[in-house]
C-alpha cells in the first residue's frame, strides 16, 4: 500500500501527554509518513490522508478526510467540477468529515495529479474508478457498511462532478444517496440541443481540459468532426449519450437532491427536470432546488446549497429521520439591490410536490401575421444571448431589470402581446405554436426567447439571457408545430409586454453558413407556465452580497454597442493622430435634471507614455468621464477624441483601448490562462491579435496562471483582471480603482504593473482614492471637483508649488532648535524630519530666502532647501479653494 501523506486541523489542545498520544496513534494508523498539526477548540479535529490509488488501473490522486472518534460513520464521495482537481472540494470534505463523515475526493482522470485520457464519465473510464473508490472505502475500519463489501456511502459534485454522482448511482447498486449540482442528465442533448451544436460551450470543454490531445481519441475526433461540419452527426449524439446519466435512467434509485442553476446556458433547467422525472418514476425521493447561479456566473449560493447536501446524508445516511431535508421544489427569486450595500435580494419559493416545467399554463394572446427573416452568408454578425464562459453573472442582471441581449435587424422575427393587464410570474417552459418555413428546402434553425419589455417599449429584458434553439427539417415545415421556450423563472410587472422572437443566429452556437430566408407564423397564444402552488416566503432569505461583475458588464456593452447601427460620427482630426486621449468641453448633466451637472465643460489632453492620475473626491465626475470615455454613455455636450477619432458607441478606435473596472467576474474552477483565452474568443477576434503572453509578462502571475482562480489571492486576481484589459496591447488603457481590497505589498506590485505598461510607450489612465499611491506611480495628474477641471499637469508641477519648505543639514537638528526655528518671524511651524537630518518648514508670511538667513544665523548645518509638499496637501488645497 502507498504510504500517505497526513494533515491534521483542529487537533488536540495543547497538552503534551495528549500530543504524544496523537503520534503514537498516528504512526500506528498510517506507518509512517509526515503530518503536521493545529491546536485549536474548535470543532472536532479533521486528518487528511492523501494517496495516489489505482481503482480502474490508472493512476487516482486522492484525499481521505476523518474526524475525531471510534464509531463507525457513513462515507461521501466528492467529484469536482470540469477543469479542476480535488483542491477544489477541500473545504466542504473538511466540514462534512468534522460533521461525522469518512470523506473521499479525487481528481478525475485527465486533471490534477491524475493519470489517464479524459473521456467524459465513461463507464469503462471515470465511472469505474469511483466503484474502485467505493471498494477501497469498504476496507476502511472506521466507515459503516450496510454489508460487507458495501460502505454506507453518498456521491455529491458540482457540473462534472455532479454527473459522476448519478451515474455511479446507476452503476453501482451500494451508492446510497446523492446530491448533484449544476450538472446534465444527457450530455448530448445538452451540446446539441435539437440538433443544434452549441458551438461555444464546447471549445470551452475542450480548452478547459487542457486541449484536443488530453481527451480519449474518439472524443477529439468527435470533436473536430462536428465543429468543422457546424452539425452533430448520430455517431456523435450516440457517442455521448452512452456517457449520459440518462443512459442508466431506469437504475438510479437512490435518494436524490437535484440543484439546478437559473444562470446556466450550459445545463438549463430542462436537465434537472428529466432527472427528476426518470428518478421519481423509480420509486426513490426526490428533491428539486433552482439555485440562483449556474455557470453563467451569478451567486451559486455555496453556504446554503452545502448546508441542504449535508441535511439530505444526514437523513438518508445516517438515517436521522428528523432532519429537514427541505421541500420537494425550491426556486431562489432575485427582486433587486439593496440600496444600502448593493446585495441581491433573495427569496426563496418552494412547494410540496414538483411543478414540472408546464404547471398552471396561461395563455397569452400575441399579435398574428407572418415573420419573415434571412440567415445570412456565414451566419454572421450573430445575435447575443449569453457569452459563454465570460458571462461572470450577466444573466443575473435581467432580474434586476438590466437587458444586455442582442438581435440583429432582418435577422428575426417577433411577436408581441398587449400590456398585461396584472403581473405575470412564469416557473417553468412557455411554449409557442408557430408554423416554419426556410427557402429551397433547408432546415430552419431557430433560436427562440422570450423578453420582457418596458411599458414605453425602450428596453427588453431576456430572462437569465437564455434561449432555445430548434432544428426544423423540411418534413417538419409547412404545418404547426409547438416549440418549447427556454425555462425561467421570472415575473412579468403589470404594464409590461411579453415579446417572442424567432433569430437566425446565435453568438452560443453554430448556424448554417448559408444563407436562408426563414417565415414564421405564429398559430396561436404563447403559452406560460404560473406554477400556483409555488409560494414564495413572506420573509427574505439571508442576503448573501454579490458585486456585479462590472468588467463582464464591459464586455457584453462592447459586444452590443459595436453591433449598432453608427450614427454620424465627426471626421478624424488627423493633427491628433498620435494624440492618445483629448477632452475638449466635455459635459453631462444628472439624468432628469435641467441644470444639475455630473461633468461640465472638462477639457485636458493625455500625451503617450503618461501615466495618468484622475483625482477627485466622491462625486467628483470621474466614473462619469470614464464612462463616457469607453463610449457607454453618451455627453450632452463635448467631445472626446481617441489617436483623432472621436468617439461614439461602436467607434472603431475603442479597439484600442482596454479598460478595467473594479470587480472583474471569472469562472473560479478554470486556471487564470483559460480565462483569459475564454474572454479573448469571445471578442470574436483574431487569436493572434491577443498578445497574451505580453499581457502576462507584464502582469507578473508566473506559474499562478495554470491554478484555478478561486485559488488566487486578492492581488493575484486583480493582476489577472488588468492582464484581460491589456489583451491585445491596447494603447490607452484605463484602470478604475485597479489597487482596491490590496495590502500593501500587493499595491507596489500593481503600481509595478502600470510603469511597465506604460514604459512600451503606451498611455494608463488611473482612478484611485489612494493619492500616496497615485503621487509614486503616475506621472500626470487630473484633479476634479464637483465635475470640473480644477487643475491639470505633471505630478512634479502640482506637488512642488506652495508654502511648504524641506531643509536638508548635514548634521542632526536638536528638538531646541528645531522649536527655535518654529518660533521665528513668519514662520507657521518647523517639524523635526523621522531621521532628525533636517526640518519641514510652513511659511507663514516669510519669503525663503529669509528663511535661509535666519537658519545661518542661528548656525543650523544647511545642505539644501527647496519647496515640499504631498500629493494629499496639493490635493486638499486644490478641492478646498486654497483653504486648505
Amino acid at each position: 500500500m502507498e504510504t500517505p501523506t497526513v494533515r491534521w486541523r483542529r487537533l488536540l489542545p495543547r497538552t503534551p501527554g495528549r500530543w504524544a498520544a496523537a503520534v503514537a496513534v498516528l504512526a500506528v494508523l498510517v506507518g509512517g509518513g509526515t503530518w503536521t498539526a493545529v491546536a485549536d477548540d474548535g470543532p472536532p479535529a479533521v486528518q487528511r490522508e492523501d494517496r495516489m490509488l489505482r481503482p480502474g488501473g490508472v493512476p487516482i490522486d486522492t484525499s481521505y478526510f476523518t474526524a475525531g472518534g471510534s464509531g463507525k460513520r457513513p462515507a461521501v464521495l466528492i467529484g469536482h467540477g470540469f477543469g479542476g482537481s480535488k483542491n477544489d472540494v477541500r473545504a466542504q470534505a473538511e466540514k462534512l468529515a468534522a460533521d461525522g463523515y469518512a470523506v473521499l475526493t479525487w481528481s478525475a482522470r485527465g486533471f490534477g495529479k491524475s493519470g489517464g485520457a479524459i473521456s467524459l464519465n465513461d463507464p469503462d473510464g471515470e465511472v469505474k474508478d469511483v466503484s474502485g473508490l467505493i471498494d477501497w472505502l469498504a476496507k476502511r475500519p472506521e466507515v459503516e457498511l450496510d454489508k460487507k463489501g458495501d460502505p454506507r456511502v453518498g456521491l455529491t459534485g458540482a457540473s462534472y462532478g455532479g454527473a459522476v454522482s448519478l451515474l455511479a448511482a446507476g452503476h453501482d447498486q451500494r451508492v446510497d444517496a446523492i446530491a448533484p449540482v449544476i450538472t446534465y442528465w444527457n450530455l448530448a442533448d445538452a451540446l446539441f440541443p435539437d440538433g443544434v451544436f452549441k458551438k461555444l460551450w464546447a471549445g470551452i470543454f475542450i480548452t478547459t481540459g487542457g486541449g484536443c490531445e488530453k481527451f480519449e481519441k474518439r472524443l477529439c475526433e468527435m470533436y473536430e468532426r462536428v465543429a468543422v461540419s457546424g452539425k452533430p452527426d448520430a455517431a456523435a449524439t450516440k457517442l455521448l449519450t452512452e456517457r449520459s446519466p440518462s443512459a442508466v435512467a431506469d437504475r438510479i434509485k437512490v435518494p436524490s437532491l437535484l440543484l439546478q442553476g437559473q444562470s446556466d446556458s450550459l445545463f438549463p433547467l430542462g436537465q434537472a427536470d428529466a432527472m427528476q422525472k426518470a428518478i421519481s418514476a423509480n420509486g426513490a425521493p426526490v428533491s428539486v432546488d433552482w439555485i440562483s447561479g449556474g455557470h453563467d456566473g451569478g451567486d451559486n449560493e455555496t453556504p446554503r446549497v452545502e448546508g441542504r447536501v449535508g441535511a439530505w446524508f444526514d437523513r438518508y445516511l445516517k438515517e436521522e429521520t428528523g432532519t429537514d431535508t427541505g421541500p420537494a421544489f425550491r426556486v431562489t427569486r432575485t427582486g433587486g439591490i439593496d440600496s444600502t450595500d448593493g446585495a441581491a435580494l433573495k427569496r426563496g419559493a418552494s412547494s410540496d410536490t414538483y411543478p414540472g416545467l408546464r404547471s398552471g399554463g396561461r395563455e397569452i394572446p400575441l399579435g398574428e401575421g407572418t415573420k419573415t427573416f434571412r440567415n445570412p452568408a456565414g451566419s454572421a454578425p450573430p445575435a447575443i444571448s449569453a457569452v459563454p464562459g465570460v458571462g461572470g453573472g450577466l444573466s443575473q442582471l435581467s432580474s434586476l431589470g438590466v437587458g444586455l441581449s442582442l438581435d440583429f435587424p432582418g435577422q428575426f422575427g417577433r411577436f408581441e402581446s398587449a400590456p398585461l393587464a396584472t403581473s405575470v410570474h412564469v416557473t417553468g417552459t412557455p411554449t409557442a405554436r408557430v408554423t416554419v418555413k426556410a427557402t429551397e428546402g433547408r432546415d430552419a434553425v431557430l433560436f427562440g426567447k422570450v423578453y420582457d419589455v418596458s411599458p414605453d417599449g425602450r428596453q427588453q429584458v431576456l430572462p437569465s439571457q437564455l434561449v432555445a434553439p430548434y432544428r426544423i427539417t423540411p418534413d417538419q415545415q409547412g404545418k404547426p408545430i409547438e416549440l418549447a421556450l427556454p425555462a425561467v423563472d421570472h415575473e412579468f410587472d403589470a404594464g409590461h409586454r411579453m415579446r417572442l422572437v424567432f433569430s437566425a443566429t446565435d453568438l452560443g452556437y453554430a448556424s448554417p453558413a448559408e444563407p436562408a430566408t426563414y417565415t414564421v407564423t405564429a398559430d396561436g397564444p404563447l403559452t406560460v407556465p404560473t406554477a400556483p402552488a409555488v409560494k414564495t416566503a413572506a420573509a427574505a432569505l439571508p442576503w448573501w452580497t454579490w458585486g456585479l461583475p462590472a468588467a463582464a458588464l464591459v464586455i457584453a456593452a462592447a459586444l452590443l454597442i459595436t453591433a449598432r447601427r453608427r450614427t454620424a460620427t465627426p471626421a478624424p482630426d488627423p493633427a491628433l493622430t498620435d494624440v492618445p486621449l483629448q477632452i475638449t468641453g466635455l459635459s453631462k448633466k444628472y439624468a432628469k435634471s435641467v441644470d444639475r451637472y455630473a461633468v461640465r465643460e472638462l477639457s485636458f489632453r493625455v500625451e503617450k507614455g503618461q501615466v495618468l492620475g484622475l483625482l477627485g473626491p466622491n462625486g467628483a465626475g470621474k466614473t462619469t468621464t470614464l464612462r463616457m470615455l469607453m463610449g457607454l454613455i453618451t455627453p450632452d455636450e463635448g467631445e472626446i477624441r481617441v489617436f483623432g477619432q472621436a468617439i461614439r458607441p461602436g467607434a472603431p478606435v475603442l479597439s484600442r483601448v482596454g479598460a478595467f473596472v473594479e470587480g472583474a467576474g471569472f469562472l473560479p474552477h478554470l486556471s487564470g490562462r483559460a480565462n483569459l483565452d475564454l474572454y479573448w474568443q469571445a471578442t470574436g477576434r483574431p487569436a493572434e491579435d491577443a498578445y497574451i503572453d505580453e499581457a502576462l509578462e507584464i502582469a507578473g502571475l508566473g506559474d499562478a496562471l495554470a491554478r484555478a482562480v478561486r485559488t488566487y489571492s486578492q492581488g493575484m486576481r486583480q493582476r489577472l483582471a488588468i492582464a484581460q484589459a491589456m489583451l491585445g496591447m491596447p494603447d490607452l488603457l484605463i484602470l478604475d480603482e485597479p489597487t482596491n481590497g490590496l495590502d500593501p505589498p500587493q499595491i507596489r506590485e500593481m503600481r509595478d504593473v502600470m510603469i511597465r505598461y506604460a514604459a512600451g510607450g503606451r498611455t494608463v489612465i488611473v482612478s484611485s482614492h489612494l493619492l500616496s499611491e497615485v503621487e509614486q506611480s503616475c506621472t500626470h495628474l487630473v484633479v476634479m471637483d464637483r465635475g470640473r477641471l480644477v487643475q491639470a499637469g505633471p505630478v512634479a508641477e502640482i506637488t512642488g508649488s506652495g508654502d511648504m519648505i524641506l531643509v536638508t543639514t548635514a548634521e542632526e537638528v536638536s528638538e531646541p532648535l528645531a522649536e527655535k526655528v518654529a518660533s521665528l518671524p513668519g514662520i507657521g511651524s518647523a517639524v523635526r524630519l523621522d531621521d532628525g537630518r533636517g526640518l519641514l518648514v510652513r511659511l507663514d508670511g516669510a519669503t525663503t530666502s529669509r528663511l535661509v538667513a535666519d537658519l545661518v544665523r542661528l548656525d543650523v548645518p544647511v545642505t539644501g532647501v527647496g519647496p515640499h509638499r504631498r500629493l494629499e496637501d496639493a490635493f486638499l488645497t486644490l478641492i478646498s479653494g486654497g483653504a486648505a
